[in-house]
């Protein structure tokens, strides 16, 4: 881990509880735009938004699954993609995965990731790297693939699907958290539950997010989505 931006991180977050997961802690920002400004400015001009400082509606959903069914990852390798705050790969440890690698290509998030394990008492990998781009031979021999809130742009959603599917005809369970983006590809995926996240108004026009986590279908789209 970078201790510069270690200390980036620790400059401009703080410490906060995650509203719809009780007992995980993550560094998030006060509010969006002057963060926005600092990682698109001199600091970090070649680099993603930051979204890496927020608990999202889809992350939150998925982990709060994950620690309310442990049997979905107890005992399994884990890779968790475009992990963001490291929020859904934190919780599957606390579920008791055996191992969980948390990807991203920011690496102010791996940064992130790292200390928010950290402040959470558990130990993980993190990669920064396209592993999308890479393709299954990433998977690292993980049974199990997470992705919360990943189909917000059609671009992503559409690499994102690919490397889901290929992941999935390969053997790996896939789960996926998603609060009804624009680009969630519904047809590829079976409802295993619902909930009700509350959220940041700044950030998604709302305080409620109803957040579905989902199952591919390795096969395509076999089954219609049925209510979770």
């Amino acid at each position: 881990m970078s201790e510069a931006l270690a200390a980036f991180v620790r400059t401009h977050l703080r410490t906060e509880p995650v509203p719809f997961v009780p007992g995980l802690t993550l560094f998030q920002a006060e509010e969006p735009i002057g963060l926005w400004e600092l990682t698109e400015g001199e600091y970090h001009s070649d680099q993603p938004p930051p979204f890496w400082a927020f608990a999202w509606a889809g992350g939150q959903g998925l982990a709060r699954h994950l620690l309310d069914h442990p049997a979905e990852v107890a005992g399994r390798s884990v890779l968790d993609l475009a992990s963001g705050s490291g929020l859904t790969a934190i919780a599957a440890l606390r579920a008791g995965a055996a191992h969980v690698r948390a990807v991203e290509i920011d690496p102010t998030a791996a940064a992130a990731i790292a200390l928010n394990a950290d402040t959470n008492g558990v130990r993980l990998d993190v990669t920064v790297a396209d592993v999308l781009a890479q393709g299954v031979a990433e998977l690292g021999g993980a049974s199990l693939v997470l992705a919360g809130d990943v189909f917000y742009s059609k671009e992503m959603a559409a690499r994102m699907l690919t490397f889901l599917r290929r992941a999935a005809r390969d053997g790996a369970d896939v789960l996926v958290g998603d609060p009804g983006r624009a680009y969630f590809p519904g047809e590829y995926f079976t409802a295993v539950a619902s909930y009700e996240v509350p959220v940041r108004y700044e950030l998604e026009s709302t305080l409620i997010r109803t957040v579905t986590v989902w199952r591919i279908n390795p096969r395509g789209a076999a089954r219609k989505p049925s209510a979770g």
